[in-house]
């Protein structure tokens, strides 16, 4: 049902379509200029495109076909169909996006967030094929509702727009707030001994002391991998986690499988629990997750098992605090021995556990480590307090536009928006 006062317009009332073009790549003096030439990629991240991966010079862009600042930029081909963003400056696209360029009468955010509206339902118009592509006809034949009123099209926008303020200054917080524990974990745990940052101890004065050096192996009381079965989607007894379980920090309950508590292949599933705490580590995987680890959180009264090619490891806690040796697992030292350990193959890569348990590093004593993981705790619960405000702020703005864009909840315009 159209709202009193709106309209169900195809994009091409409301808008100029235009689809990108990609300057001849073989003359060199078309690009490394300073006008934005916009691909997929440079895409969905933040509303507004200021900055492309690739640019052109003034040759280029001759070449190719001008946007204005406050087009909405639609991805129409390939596997990221629907991605979209607004030009924050003058820019060209390529082929595979339609920019669409409102006219006079229509506001450049509100047909922005219509079509961000639209973005799902629109992509499945491209069918399954090789490569997923949306004509620029049936594109511009989409349906958009509209209020007649320029004045409630801008007053729409303007208060998503206050969702989206809201939004990137979160994604900022949490951006420094991730370079902030990059710089604490190399002060704390990596820096050179004239470097290192020491902490207080429980008297008030800087740790002293020399660190000793360990292997990696002598830190852990156990390490096993676990249980290669054909899983299932029902609850038969245990949960099961797999790679895609693991998150950065913890375990997540997201799709997961299950297995019977009895094995029928004669296994006994109690030798592969996992308890609250565990450290878990993939070791057999592709080149982008190998070594990744994260901390086993309990999935409530569901008693939990691992795959084959994840490791569980416990501390060896007369030497290591688990959050601490958690810790050392994101440093770029130890990344390094990982990528150095692992022997690539066609489907997945892996390494041993012996050459994993080579590695070796300096820690300090156990109430340094305590010291030391409890900033970084501190640190990691502060970016996850904002991440889950960013959560929050996407749902509610979801949910804004689902009423704010469709007539549901209407919007009040006084006289001076309308002057």
């Amino acid at each position: 049902m159209v709202p009193n006062g709106w309209s169900l317009k195809l994009i091409s009332d409301t808008s100029k379509v235009i689809t990108g073009n990609t300057p001849s790549t073989k003359i060199r003096e078309y690009y490394g200029g300073n006008i934005p030439f916009v691909s997929p990629a440079d895409l969905g991240g933040s509303k507004h495109i200021s900055v492309a991966t690739k640019k052109l010079t003034v040759e280029g862009f001759k070449k190719a076909r001008s946007i204005r600042a406050g087009s909405t930029l639609f991805t129409c081909i390939g596997s990221t169909i629907g991605k979209l963003g607004m030009s924050a400056t003058e820019v060209a696209t390529n082929q595979q996006i339609n920019a669409v360029v409102p006219y006079d009468k229509f506001d450049d955010d509100f047909i922005y967030y219509q079509l961000e509206l639209r973005a799902v339902f629109i992509a499945k118009l491209a069918g399954t094929q090789a490569v997923p592509i949306i004509n620029k006809t049936t594109f511009e034949s989409q349906s958009l509702l509209v209020p007649d009123s320029l004045p409630e099209q801008r007053k729409i926008a303007k208060i998503l727009s206050t969702w989206d303020k809201a939004i990137s200054t979160t994604e900022r917080l949490i951006d420094n707030s991730k370079q902030q524990k990059k710089a604490l974990m190399q002060q704390l745990l990596t820096g050179a001994h004239t470097q290192r940052k020491r902490l207080l101890d429980d008297s008030g004065k800087p740790f002293e002391g020399e660190w000793e050096e360990v292997k990696l192996g002598d830190l852990f009381s156990l390490l096993k991998s676990g249980l290669s079965r054909k899983l299932l989607d029902e609850n038969v007894g245990v949960a099961v986690i797999r790679s895609n379980n693991m998150g950065s920090q913890f375990t997540t309950n997201k799709d997961l499988k299950f297995w019977y508590a009895d094995d029928p292949q004669g296994a006994n599933t109690q030798n592969y629990l996992l308890d609250d705490g565990d450290i878990l580590i993939n070791f057999i995987n592709s080149l982008s997750q190998i070594g990744k680890t994260c901390i086993f959180r309990e999935i409530g009264d569901v008693k939990s098992i691992y795959t084959t090619n994840i490791l569980r490891a416990k501390p060896n806690t007369s030497l290591v605090q688990r959050d601490y040796l958690f810790y050392l697992t994101k440093t770029q030292r130890y990344l390094s021995h990982i990528k150095a350990i692992t022997k690539p193959a066609v489907n997945q890569a892996s390494f041993t556990t012996k050459d994993f348990g080579n590695f070796t590093f300096k820690i300090p004593s156990l109430l340094e480590q305590q010291k030391i993981a409890a900033v970084l705790t501190n640190t990691d619960k502060e970016i996850e307090l904002l991440e889950q405000q960013l959560t929050d702020l996407k749902q509610e703005k979801k949910a804004l536009m689902q009423q704010l864009l469709t007539g549901k909840r209407r919007v009040k315009v006084d006289d001076k928006e309308v002057a």
